[in-house]
């Protein structure tokens, strides 16, 4: 079992939750977190888990005109080409074979009118055929450009965690195929 966690990031936030969900995922399972601009365009055959995560950007998932935005306020941006949204609407459906689950995470200010890249993303990997694993979840950030509000790394990892055993025990409950003779 492996899980795989592709992330966008303009100020870094949403990198941070990534790798404390990753780590969470290690209890269960290997968990690899990749940038969006060097992640894979399929997703692998020996993933088990999918995690994406992202800023949130003029209610939804990061454009790029709002990545323009975001990097002409920030002295170092981590994503600038291009974001989940691309990433997601470039991948194939789900192989018919494939055991993948999936959802999504995101960054976003603490005001509850900010919308959510999680629920936008998590609604494209179910039309893409994934089966959602969990629903799409939240990290707060303090402002636009950071830093996290206190504790939220932790619910990362914690989350990450719970994750990665779910998935772990339904794989474990799965009748087992026989190996090709």
């Amino acid at each position: 079992m492996r899980a795989l966690v592709v992330y966008e990031s303009m100020f870094g936030n949403t990198e941070q939750v990534a790798h404390a969900v990753a780590e969470g995922i290690e209890a269960s399972m290997h968990a690899d977190v990749v940038e969006v601009g060097v992640a894979p365009r399929t997703v692998p055959a020996d993933v088990t888990l999918l995690v994406v995560g992202g800023p949130t950007h003029a209610f939804s998932m990061s454009w790029p005109s709002t990545r323009r935005d975001a990097a002409a306020r920030a002295t170092h941006v981590v994503s600038r080409e291009r974001g989940i949204r691309e990433w997601l609407g470039a991948l194939p459906g789900v192989r018919a074979d494939a055991r993948t689950e999936a959802t999504a995470f995101d960054t976003r200010a603490t005001s509850h009118f900010t919308g959510s890249a999680a629920r936008a993303a998590g609604r494209r990997l179910d039309r893409l055929g994934y089966p959602i694993v969990a629903a799409p979840t939240s990290y707060r950030v303090t402002d636009m450009t950071g830093p996290l509000a206190d504790g939220e790394l932790a619910r990362a990892r914690a989350w990450g965690k719970g994750l990665g055993a779910e998935v772990a025990a339904t794989r474990s409950s799965l009748p087992r195929r026989r190996p090709p003779a």
